[in-house]
């Protein structure tokens, strides 16, 4: 064995060599510079097809299939750059001599069954291939932006207009936004806080002309949230503006590390932070993994972003963004032409030649969506809205994009076509074991030697490139769970893509008890029922059927032991669990002190905060009853606010206060004090446990094991409750059904 000390040697002279390499080649003149570049390009390309297409056996293959996973398996634990780009080549090699082979030599199909079952999965693998190969060239060399700090004195800043659009959010979730929005730390001369308001609600008005902000309405809804920006546009004058979703709460220091990248590039357009959020989504609110397991959308804003930002590709995401009026008027405002207006509008301004930016660190913090129905619901319409893009303005025509600038579009609109794709995966290997289908037509050890390497290499490069944003089989769970409802949507965008409305996601409320969602999980039901069912029928093969068959039957016995695994812990995302605060408590350390009600006054610190309460972990000698009022003091700088609060609980040191009656100006200094703190989220961003795929592996089984006794549970409270209700009237039965 090489010892770990050689390993990094080489590696390291290779990676110098490399480096000396590129050095002289940038030394040359530039014409020789040009053709030589030529030369290697033209060389690579014959070596890379060479590679792909030589002709191997059984044993040959297995050889260079082992060799090239030793070399990754080195690879991977190497830090730096090149070693990704290695293990990419590695990746893409394997997987392009795959699908060579696939089309090539297992495509000898001899029945209509055969014919369509192994052409759709042959379609499908096509797609994941093109996916995977794309995701590759946005992800493998992120360009880490940092932030640009305003330079000038604070009387020669811009003007900016911060819109806060809203339509049926409660006031409770949008004034936590405002009061951030008039916190943020720049001129308050050249800072203008409008709350763009389509419901129309005159305690809104009240609210806004209470607090100093300008409140904005129109006497229509067209075009939803883009028309209602757009109309916002015509009524201010703003140098920048900056878009913040009603439930997206902004950090003091949002603005001076985002505009001072629109002076050191003049044709900047309009510049992306993250979407961070402070409560779990349905996933990890329903699978406790939040904070544990990166979140659906945390690959995106960790790293696609980032990647798209090399190409000059950032997508505008509808929230936390600041961008140029000049840029945004030249291309006619926020785009009402589709579903998805932020990406289209990037997609326009690119066209027009601006530029883009992302910068990769959290300045603000919102709410996820509380239930697995509402989650489907805004994905359905991100699905829909991103396939009439692809239909009414694909990025691979038109002008004004350039070449990387158009894959990565393409990218982001060829995702949300993973529905059918998935599917399929999820059911291919039942073909067999229910109908005999040879979709491949090739022995199953030649199928396993050139299939194993392909999804070996892509699974462990996509770990080690996404490692902290994504971990192993999660994307197969996050898919698995929409892909029967985006079916239909993109579909129909694709054929008519003028079919389907804008709908707001409702943000707040409780869930008042734990219950299985049937509705939702009848497709995950299904999946599973059927894949048992092949498990099954597999068992059955294995015991009666032709001995020369095995090694068939059990690689499809295998695959679909996964596709249970996949589709079980499906399941179990519909299993809601309670929520029952309406506001959702944020974790954070920061210093405190209190003050008793005989006058005594302790250190303490937070464990957690929320607009209408505060944890606190006090010394161990310190009791407070219930029902005690006591004065929380928290610390910005060298200022000090006190928030008057009542004891509601107290246990081992801990306890949760909530505050009394804060008049306007209270809250708006509580929320400068904890939401508006950017270390909150940049404390958290990123840094969870990196991936390890064995260890996702066994997570996900694990998950899957508990939505199996889910829905076993849920089962038997139905039988319980249909027994119990036989003999009352229907209507009863109804009412207790939609309960549990």
């Amino acid at each position: 064995m090489i010892s770990q000390s050689r390993r990094e040697a080489a590696l390291s002279r290779l990676q110098s060599w490399a480096q000396t390499a590129t050095d002289k080649l940038e030394g040359l003149p530039r014409k020789p510079r040009r053709w030589l570049m030529i030369v290697l390009i033209l060389f690579a390309v014959l070596l890379a097809v060479f590679t792909v297409t030589v002709p191997f056996e059984f044993y040959s293959q297995c050889a260079f299939a082992i060799g090239c996973f030793i070399v990754a398996l080195v690879l991977r634990k190497q830090t730096g750059r090149f070693p990704v780009v290695v293990l990419i080549t590695l990746s893409l090699t394997v997987s392009m001599r795959y699908m060579y082979w696939r089309v090539t030599s297992t495509l000898a199909f001899e029945t209509w069954l055969d014919i369509v079952f192994g052409y759709g999965l042959l379609g499908a693998e096509l797609y994941s291939l093109v996916v995977l190969t794309l995701g590759y060239l946005q992800t493998a060399w992120p360009l880490r932006r940092e932030p640009q700090l305003m330079t000038a004195p604070p009387a020669e800043w811009p003007t900016v207009d911060v819109f806060i659009p809203s339509y049926n959010e409660a006031l409770d979730i949008v004034s936590l936004t405002i009061f951030a929005a008039q916190a943020i730390d720049w001129p308050k001369d050249k800072l203008r806080v409008h709350v763009l308001d389509d419901g129309r609600r005159e305690e809104f008005r009240t609210f806004c002309d209470s607090i100093g902000v300008n409140y904005l309405v129109r006497d229509n809804n067209h075009h939803a949230k883009a028309g209602n920006l757009n109309e916002a546009l015509k009524v201010t004058d703003g140098e920048f503006v900056a878009i913040f979703d009603a439930d997206h709460v902004p950090t003091r220091s949002f603005l001076q590390i985002c505009v001072g990248w629109f002076y050191k590039d003049p044709k900047l357009a309009m510049l992306q932070t993250p979407h961070f959020f402070f409560s779990p989504d349905p996933f990890e609110k329903n699978l406790n993994t939040f904070r544990s397991v990166p979140n659906e959308g945390e690959l995106f804003y960790g790293l696609v972003q980032d990647g798209n930002d090399l190409w000059n590709a950032t997508f505008f995401c509808g929230s936390c963004a600041v961008m140029r009026r000049t840029a945004l008027e030249q291309v006619g405002g926020i785009a009402v032409e589709t579903l998805t207006e932020d990406a289209h509008t990037a997609l326009k301004m690119s066209r027009a030649g601006y530029n883009t930016a992302y910068l990769a660190i959290p300045q603000a913090a919102g709410l996820a969506t509380e239930s697995l129905a509402r989650h489907i619901r805004q994905r359905i319409r991100w699905a829909r809205g991103m396939a009439q893009i692809f239909r009414t303005d694909n990025p691979l025509g038109g002008k004004g994009l350039k070449f990387g600038q158009r894959l990565c579009y393409l990218n982001a609109m060829l995702h949300f076509f993973y529905g059918l794709p998935r599917l399929i995966f999820l059911t291919a290997p039942l073909t067999y074991l229910f109908f005999g289908a040879h979709i491949f037509q090739a022995s199953a050890l030649m199928i396993s030697a050139y299939v194993l390497p392909h999804v070996l290499h892509a699974s462990l490069t996509n770990s080690r490139i996404q490692g902290r944003f994504r971990h192993s089989f999660w994307n197969e769970v996050y898919e698995t769970v929409l892909a029967w409802y985006i079916i239909g949507p993109v579909l129909m965008a694709l054929v008519n893509p003028k079919l389907g409305g804008f709908n707001v996601t409702d943000k707040g409320g409780v869930i008042t008890d734990k219950h299985f969602d049937w509705t939702l999980a009848r497709p995950y039901i299904v999946l599973l029922g059927l894949n048992v069912l092949g498990m099954l029928f597999g068992i059955w093969q294995l015991a009666t059927g032709d001995n020369g068959a095995v090694t068939t039957i059990l690689i499809n016995m295998a695959w679909t032991l996964y596709n249970i695994v996949i589709s079980s812990a499906s399941m179990a995302v519909a299993s809601e669990t309670r929520q029952v605060r309406s506001e959702p408590r944020v974790a954070a350390e920061l210093p405190a002190r209190v003050e008793l009600s005989d006058g005594r006054v302790v250190d303490a610190t937070t464990l957690d905060f929320s607009q209408k309460g505060i944890g606190l972990r006090l010394p161990q000698d310190v009791e407070i009853p219930r029902g005690e009022r006591i004065k929380v003091t928290l610390f910005r700088s060298r200022q000090e606010k006190v928030f008057p609060a009542t004891v509601v609980f107290n246990r081992g040191g801990m306890f949760g206060a909530q505050f009394d009656s804060l008049s306007l100006r209270q809250q708006s200094e509580l929320v400068r004090l904890t939401f508006s703190r950017a270390d909150i989220w940049a404390t958290t961003w990123g840094s969870g446990r990196v991936d390890t795929p064995l260890a996702a592996l066994h997570e996900v089984s694990r998950i899957g094991v508990r939505g199996v006794q889910e829905l076993i549970r849920a089962t038997l409270l139905a039988f319980r409750a249909r027994l119990s209700m036989r003999r009352r009237p229907p209507q009863a039965f109804d009412n207790h059904m939609e309960k549990q």
